[in-house]
């Protein structure tokens, strides 16, 4: 009996020491992953919330650095080379810093990304890339601290740093027309129908139809039946001032889709067809 007893007073003391109370975080963490263009970024960073407070000038003083956000300090990371507000930046993880003013943010880019807050000892050498924005006002108070990104291109985007009635934006650039050459380059050693139809994509949206054109018809070469092809090379060709090859691609990739029963192809022909003056 009083072996049971010792080893339940045992259990009960190794439960008591291992178990943990678990609340809510005042600062929860935040993961945002986004792909731009052809490049992965990755934000990690803790939100903290206004709870009646005033931020800007207040909680976080004008012109004192900040973690820009809570806790740890905001960590940034890049898959490829990337310029900021035109700085370049090698591919990496950084951490965010910021000295929030009146009318203007300095976004600052540090190379050690492991600090709890901001370092103890700030280091010059560590700084990556230092950008000047301005900020907007914005017509409602955003409780908690937000970091998102908009204004999508192919080969940019905006980091929003936004809190309170404030936004700070820095102008994200990625290297995707360099990655979409060179994969482009070095698929063509032995290109498929599809590799060639989507390099004519890619060269007709960056305005280049002399090699749109080229790869689009090696692409129809390969894969006769496939009526977005044929809708791709209609297309092209009349971004390349052929009008008459225009109607006649349509025309084809129209009878392919009305055969494989795809009414968006059927319509988006039709309209072509029409805007072009076909018969």
């Amino acid at each position: 009996m009083k072996k049971i007893v010792l080893f339940v007073s045992v259990a009960l003391l190794s439960f008591g020491t291992k178990a943990q109370v678990k609340t809510p975080q005042p600062s929860p963490l935040s993961k945002v992953e986004q792909v731009v263009g052809l490049t992965d970024v990755a934000i990690e960073y803790s939100r903290p919330s206004m709870k009646g407070r005033t931020i800007f000038g207040n909680l976080v003083p004008f012109d004192k650095l900040w973690r820009t956000g809570a806790n740890k300090n905001t960590m940034i990371t890049f898959s490829d080379d990337v310029k900021v507000e035109g700085a370049a930046l090698k591919k990496g993880t950084y951490a965010i810093f910021s000295k929030p003013g009146k009318e203007s943010w300095e976004v600052i880019f540090y190379s050690d990304a492991n600090n709890w807050g901001t370092p103890r000892q700030w280091d010059d050498s560590k700084v990556a890339a230092k950008v000047k924005v301005k900020t907007a006002k914005i017509p409602f108070n955003v409780e908690s601290f937000t970091i998102m990104f908009s204004d999508f291109t192919m080969d940019s985007a905006a980091i929003n740093f936004i809190w309170e009635n404030t936004e700070a934006s820095v102008k994200l650039e990625v290297p995707t027309k360099e990655k979409a050459a060179k994969s482009i380059e070095t698929v063509m050693a032995g290109p498929s129908a599809n590799d060639h139809y989507q390099a004519a994509v890619f060269y007709k949206d960056t305005g280049d139809f002399a090699k749109a054109k080229t790869h689009i018809e090696k692409a129809v070469a390969g894969r006769a039946d496939a009526f977005w092809f044929h809708r791709q090379h209609s297309l092209i060709l009349a971004k390349s001032g052929d009008k008459t090859g225009a109607i006649k691609a349509a025309k084809t990739s129209l009878e392919l889709a009305e055969k494989a029963k795809n009414a968006d192809y059927v319509k988006l022909n039709k309209d072509s067809l029409a805007e072009w003056g076909a018969k």
